[in-house]
């Protein structure tokens, strides 16, 4: 499935906005700990700039950007801070919005925050172990969850099996 002009469009217009104007969430790990923990120096140096600012920013790569997008194969997709496998394949569906999405997590994978920053009330879903941003869950996924996980293919890694 291509993406349509339109929806290509309202992502970059909505991604560049965020970008420009700082609407990225809350810092999970502001209140919160996590079982991975490293200094800002150590984050640097082991993610790469986008990663470090989407994991420990809060950042949004720009739509249609990952190659995980077109990921088919069987596996899981993981943390690109920690390694904690987040998803399997088997959840993973084409959303049609430029970023992988998941219709549910494993068990005890992440955790949600509720983000009120940019564009009105969204809930951030952050790495339940190293509390790195993923990107944000949504209610208008497919069934059996009815839920949209969006996550940033920068902030993830994948294993095939």
């Amino acid at each position: 499935m291509h993406p349509s002009r339109r929806s290509v469009l309202t992502s970059l217009i909505l991604g560049t906005a965020a970008a420009r104007f700082g609407m990225f969430g809350r810092a999970a790990q502001a209140g919160e700990s996590f079982a991975v923990t490293h200094t800002d120096a150590e984050w640097r140096a082991m993610l790469t700039p986008a990663q470090y600012q989407v994991l420990r920013e809060q950042g949004t790569e720009r739509a249609f950007s990952s190659p995980l997008l077109e990921e088919h194969r069987k596996g899981s997709f993981a943390c690109a801070g920690c390694d904690l496998p987040l998803y399997s394949s088997d959840t993973k569906f084409d959303s049609g919005t430029g970023w992988p999405s998941f219709w549910q997590p494993l068990k005890g994978a992440v955790g949600t925050s509720e983000d009120t920053s940019g564009f009105g009330t969204r809930t951030e879903v952050h790495c339940s172990r190293c509390g790195g941003h993923l990107g944000h869950v949504f209610n208008d996924g497919p069934q059996p969850t009815g839920l949209r996980y969006c996550m940033d293919g920068v902030a993830l890694t994948f294993h095939a099996t």
